[in-house]
């Protein structure tokens, strides 16, 4: 696995890159903040919202699929994981 950590604003951050395989992700956000994920396109109106102080969320994003973060507002400290040689950004 490969491990990574993000500092995630009010400007999107690319946290996984695309790629051709299905990989499994694992998000964790440090701080008691929120954090939205989605897309390129993602907003604190559309994108996924993580919990406050919650365990890790894993989830398999597609092949040819990128994962992007936000805030509403601040910045939160997000680790990801995901599987060596397929790693993100």
């Amino acid at each position: 696995m490969n491990s990574q950590a993000f500092t995630v604003g009010t400007t999107a951050v690319q946290l996984v890159t695309t790629s051709v395989n299905a990989r499994q992700i694992s998000i964790h956000v440090v701080g008691a903040g929120t954090v939205y994920i989605g897309g390129s396109d993602v907003t604190s109106t559309n994108g996924m919202l993580t919990e406050k102080n919650a365990v890790p969320y894993t989830f398999t994003l597609p092949a040819n699929n990128e994962l992007w973060a936000i805030t509403a507002s601040g910045t939160e400290n997000v680790r990801v994981m995901t599987p060596r040689n397929m790693s993100g950004v």
